[in-house]
């Protein structure tokens, strides 16, 4: 759980910085420099410039420090973390919401850089770049062939593996990526027309969508799938709320399965959007006592409407304070599995060299007083990383049954609802996981270009679909579907399940491909059993208030 992002430095920063200074105006020819505080500052200094200075091989004491900060800090709770600064700009974009560069989605494709979709009001929309377009250069970087392979770093063997083609669109992303309001000449290959065609762009933010897909599932039921809180996070929910409303929506399934959190402010005004005012959302404590609550207002938009919270066990932190605060509050019903089991609460904080640190200042508690935090040892975070195994390893994700609780920690809600801390929220409904029909890996690796292919060869006649009717209406007699199982590279038979399952996927990036997100969740969500679990309960209810 992220806070509030502060600007200062550790003690161990500033103590590390001042080392390095120090040191670089030294000659440590003489061994018998002396150092006049026994500070722990004082000793890290001396250390690092030992090192620098007088070790028999040439280290890298930047890498060394990384290593030493990251160490330290896994001493203290299992998120307290360090992020390099080489890793921090993304880590920062995600959390934002955005990132400067063209504004396209692309894969790297036989080698090559083709734009699966161009963001809608983006840089590279308004220069004129269409889905289907190959990037051959962007300034000068050649972005094709062997050139971007020497560019990735990768070798002949790392060609068209997973593991090649990441390294490949890191060196597009970086090649594409850059300071607001930059510009960078494109030049792309048009397969329709034939034609090279030179485009200047001017860099400009770029959203990272965080509510990646709303729709109607019915005539009454929404559904809104948000995959982080980010800071622009509850603009694009109350956007999607407000549609959904403007469709007749009086129920929704709000879906938070594998959430890992972010701001917790963020989550507390999703919050308010389903309490009435004056209700207790989350409360926080620090080491020294000190009480920070926040409470709901009346400005929510949905407080009136039924909501059913769906999580999983990689629901986290943000996605714990939303379903915990709802449970205690007697508002609407959680659905699945019990979820991870994060309870602190971190500042990220500035350590000077664009590095920087999340540091545990505070734990949260629910309206009930319930630390959801599940247990951990400072010395075996193998074993706290490991929780996943141990959970399947128990069966709960099977069976409810299965759910260890404490007694001691048991907690009771206004209307007299018993529920649990210590280790995650436990879900009102349980849905277990689902195994059947699931295919490999192999399998799937095979899908996207298979996809990509077909509509790259096919782009004319494929972009004349709208959304819903592809969703009811396309590929109903499985000729391109057979056309795929008939290319697969497999040597061994598929299953009538499998391949039922394999079709629903196949359809459903299909769909991601052309549209979005919410294409391919409202496809892949016909089977989804907790989304069924959610239409069954939502349609109960709704026959207990015609009775009534």
């Amino acid at each position: 759980m992220i806070k509030n992002k502060v600007y200062f430095p550790l003690i161990i920063g500033i103590a590390i910085a001042a080392g390095i200074f120090i040191g670089s105006t030294f000659n440590f020819q003489n061994k018998s420099v002396v150092f006049s505080s026994n500070s722990k500052e004082a000793k890290i200094k001396r250390l690092i410039n030992y090192i620098q200075y007088d070790y028999v091989d040439k280290v890298n004491t930047d890498s060394l420090l990384d290593d030493a900060i990251t160490t330290m800090l896994a001493k203290l709770d299992p998120h307290s973390v360090y992020i390099p600064k080489d890793e921090l700009q993304r880590v920062t974009e995600s959390m934002q919401g955005k990132f400067a560069g063209i504004g396209v989605s692309f894969i790297v494709h036989e080698d090559s850089v083709a734009v699966s979709s161009v963001i809608k009001g983006g840089p590279s929309e308004k220069a004129g770049i269409k889905a289907g377009d190959r990037i051959i250069v962007a300034n000068t970087d050649t972005l094709f062939g062997k050139s971007l392979m020497k560019k990735a770093g990768i070798a002949e063997i790392e060609r068209g593996t997973i593991e090649g083609n990441r390294k490949m669109s890191d060196a597009v992303m970086k090649a594409l990526k850059g300071e607001p309001d930059t510009k960078v000449n494109v030049l792309v290959y048009r397969r329709t027309t034939n034609q090279k065609l030179n485009f200047p762009i001017t860099r400009g933010d770029v959203a990272i969508t965080s509510v990646s897909a709303h729709y109607m599932i019915n005539n009454t039921l929404g559904y809104i799938k948000v995959d982080r809180f980010a800071r622009t996070t509850y603009q694009e929910f109350k956007k999607a709320l407000d549609e959904l409303i403007g469709k007749g929506m009086t129920s929704l399934a709000l879906d938070l399965r594998g959430n890992p959190g972010g701001y917790m402010d963020i989550a507390n005004m999703i919050v308010d959007e389903f309490l009435e005012d004056g209700k207790l959302i989350v409360f926080t404590k620090n080491k020294n006592g000190a009480v920070d609550k926040s409470f709901s207002t009346d400005k929510g938009g949905f407080e009136q409407g039924k909501i059913f919270v769906l999580i999983d066990q990689n629901s986290a932190s943000a996605s714990e304070i939303v379903a915990g605060a709802l449970q205690d509050n007697d508002k609407g019903t959680i659905v699945g599995r019990r979820s991870f089991g994060k309870g602190l609460v971190q500042q990220e904080m500035e350590l000077g060299d664009g590095s920087a640190v999340r540091l545990t200042t505070a734990r949260y508690y629910t309206p009930t007083g319930r630390s959801i935090q599940k247990p951990y040892s400072k010395n075996h975070t193998d074993q706290y990383n490991n929780d996943y195994l141990e959970r399947i390893h128990n069966g709960e994700l099977i069976s409810k049954d299965s759910i260890k609780v404490n007694d001691s920690l048991k907690y009771k809600t206004p209307k007299g609802k018993v529920v649990y801390g210590g280790g995650g929220i436990i879900p009102d409904v349980f849905v277990s996981i689902d195994t059947t029909g699931t295919f490999s890996a192999a399998l799937y690796s095979q899908l996207n270009p298979f996809i990509f292919k077909y509509i790259d060869n096919n782009r004319k006649e494929m972009n004349k679909w709208e959304l819903y009717d592809f969703v009811t209406n396309f590929d109903k007699n499985d000729i391109i579907f057979n056309q795929y199982i008939n290319e697969l590279d497999v040597k061994y038979p598929i299953s009538p399940a499998v391949r039922k399952d394999l079709k629903r996927y196949f359809k459903a990036i299909m769909a991601r491909n052309l549209f979005d997100e919410t294409g391919y969740f409202m496809i892949i969500q016909k089977k989804d059993n907790m989304i069924l679990k959610v239409i069954e309960l939502d349609s109960i209810s709704k026959i207990s208030e015609k009775k009534l």
